[in-house]
């Protein structure tokens, strides 16, 4: 039996604004009604994707078998430690709108019942403001210098006595909104300035709205059957006049990005696959930044069960050790009880699953962002700490990535 086609709907000939003012149109009816929404740019790409989920419920919850190509299409938006405060969410692709094709809707067999409305929302002038979502939790609290310097001696002294061979540190920082800040706004022009990175706006009912630009991939499955991951840790200002492979790396840099590799080649060991193709490290830029970065690629077509080797991948990777820490479970037990606030979607991941057809997925984990309160946005930072590591210059270099996304507050 042929499966539903996704119905299709136009703009009103008179009503047939130019594409981002389009886009507004159907962004302004989901926050209206209490909609679920992820807009996002994948790097490289020319244009941006919207996707609305039908309502709050229809959304999973937990971890489904995000790259699986059986898996219906969506958009993955996971917590660093899943809560019922935080949850995992995947918002079902029940209505899309993409750049490429300006004039249509599409609208999933299951979100029938929306088609009256949208058909009304297009019709409508393009309201002038927007009513986003916001969490109902409260704000973590923003970390002192002084307290973070704490918070990194008591990282190097659980190294030093081997309770943990690496973890990772981060912060929160409260910034006020600019006047008439808007998000959308925000998003075109973190897309402007961050060519190569995933930049994302996710607004749910109860959780919140979120802005990001990430530099790095957690797992990906193209269409012509390729697993992909990197290993991306160490960091450095990006120095004017310089090219970045003249860029030099300390001993500490060079061993936090070879633990978060080995990490990943001990997945890989986990599930049994000796196949795969390495590359790196090698220095990349990220906005203002520079980082080591190590590309990891299987042909899935070699691989059997492949189907399951992404989401297999993925729950042994998230959170990976560029987040965390190594070994996992005591670089968490370490974060529980001395990072002193809640990271929420900080250092989870997100992205599109199935949207580019079955099969096809990329997910990146949440870094440089942050969330939007009423009043100020909360921005989020972090860095690898190894025996070596500095609290001066681990706070400098979390000053450095809230740079990112806090571009955009000026």
């Amino acid at each position: 039996m042929r499966a539903a086609e996704p119905r299709l709907l136009s703009w009103p000939a008179a009503a047939r604004p130019e594409a981002w003012a389009r886009l507004r149109h159907l962004v302004a009816g989901a926050l209206r009604t209490g909609r679920p929404l992820a807009l996002w740019r994948e790097p490289g790409a020319d244009h941006p994707r919207l996707l609305i989920a039908r309502s709050l419920e229809a959304a999973y919850t937990g971890l489904p078998p995000a790259l699986d190509p059986a898996a219906p299409a969506g958009f993955a938006f996971f917590p660093f430690r899943d809560s019922d405060h935080n949850p995992a969410l995947f918002l079902p692709a029940d209505v899309q709108y993409d750049f490429a094709q300006p004039d249509v809707v599409r609208v999933a067999p299951a979100a029938r019942e929306l088609v009256p409305n949208l058909t009304a929302w297009l019709a409508l002038p393009t309201p002038p403001a927007l009513a986003w979502h916001y969490g109902t939790q409260p704000a973590p609290p923003a970390a002192t210098q002084a307290q973070y310097t704490q918070l990194v001696r008591a990282g190097v002294a659980a190294i030093e006595a081997r309770q943990v061979v690496k973890v990772v540190s981060s912060r929160a920082a409260h910034r006020p909104l600019p006047p008439d800040f808007d998000p959308l706004v925000a998003f075109a022009e973190l897309s402007r300035q961050y060519e190569r990175a995933f930049v994302s706006l996710v607004s749910v009912p109860g959780v919140g709205t979120w802005l990001g630009a990430s530099p790095e991939v957690l797992a990906e499955v193209t269409a012509d059957g390729f697993f992909h991951t990197m290993a991306l840790a160490g960091t450095q200002p990006l120095v004017p006049g310089h090219r970045p492979q003249d860029a030099i790396w300390r001993q500490k840099e060079i061993e936090e990005q070879a633990l978060v590799a080995r990490y990943i080649v001990s997945c890989f060991k986990q599930l049994r696959l000796r196949e795969y193709y390495e590359a790196g490290p090698r220095t990349v830029v990220a906005g203002e930044l520079l980082h080591l970065r190590t590309d990891f690629e299987v042909d899935l077509k070699n691989v059997p069960a492949a189907a399951s080797l992404g989401t297999d991948m993925l729950r042994l990777l998230h959170p990976t050790s560029a987040v965390g820490g190594m070994p996992k479970a005591a670089a968490l037990d370490f974060l529980q009880r001395h990072e002193g606030y809640d990271r929420a979607y900080y250092s989870g991941f997100l992205g599109p699953v199935n949207v580019a057809g079955p099969g096809v997925a990329r997910l990146f984990v949440n870094l440089r962002c942050l969330q939007v309160r009423p009043t100020e946005a909360i921005l989020y930072a972090g860095t690898g700490l190894t025996a070596d590591s500095d609290p001066d210059r681990e706070w400098h270099e979390t000053e450095l990535k809230l740079r990112t996304a806090g571009a955009i507050l000026k």
